[in-house]
């Protein structure tokens, strides 16, 4: 099945080579490209790609406003968000806004391609580099009450949440916990549906807001 992908960034050089770096993998095709945050918009609801990569700053209507927009659509694509590595601020934002993934501008083409694929596939995806600094943004806040819906989740689920708010990848967790990879995406599935999340970057998120995980949890 073929990804049909939407580039938006507003600098020609930077769009030209996602859009090359993309087109150039067989089961991607980039449907539209745009230069702001409106015209993100308006190809996207009107494309209707699989995947959105999105520069975050861009003039005009910008790429949180723009995912915000996006992600309360009918049938909301998915949404990779781009920024450089100083930008704090808009990766909390994008996140917030429902992006399901987030990378690094200058990022491997080929993490580039794999995070697409992820996003396509229903996962979220956050860049390694900047996990730590996400984690330190969450740990500067005052944890929200529990909610009536993680009293749902079972012990095992607990455990599977603590891993994947601190970056571990399914591999990983199934290694953790000596289960098979297939039953930690179970658990991850069902744990998604139990606190009505869209994505892993999502669950994690939660986990950080509600001091299941802190920036000590080891």
């Amino acid at each position: 099945m073929t990804i049909r992908v939407l580039v938006a960034d507003d600098q020609d050089a930077a769009r030209e080579a996602l859009q090359l770096i993309l087109d150039g993998e067989p089961d991607i095709d980039v449907i539209a490209t745009a230069a702001d945050g409106a015209e993100a918009v308006h190809q996207a609801l009107w494309r209707r790609p699989d995947v959105v990569v999105m520069d975050l700053r861009m003039p005009g209507m910008d790429g949180i406003a723009a995912i915000d927009r996006l992600t309360g659509a009918e049938s909301a694509p998915r949404v990779l968000a781009l920024t450089t590595f100083d930008l704090d601020e808009y990766l909390f934002g994008a996140l917030r806004a429902g992006a399901a993934g987030f990378l690094l501008k200058d990022s491997d083409p080929d993490v580039l391609i794999a995070a697409v694929h992820e996003l396509h596939q229903g996962r979220g995806l956050i860049d390694p580099q900047v996990t730590g600094r996400l984690i330190s943004r969450f740990a500067e806040l005052s944890p929200r009450p529990a909610t009536p819906e993680l009293d749902l989740l079972t012990p095992r689920e607990h455990h599977v949440l603590r891993l994947l708010a601190r970056g571990l990848s399914n591999g990983e967790i199934a290694a953790a916990c000596t289960i098979e990879e297939g039953t930690v995406k179970t658990h991850v599935n069902r744990i998604l549906t139990k606190l009505g999340l869209r994505t892993r970057v999502h669950a994690a998120i939660y986990a950080y807001e509600h001091g299941i995980v802190t920036r000590d949890t080891p």
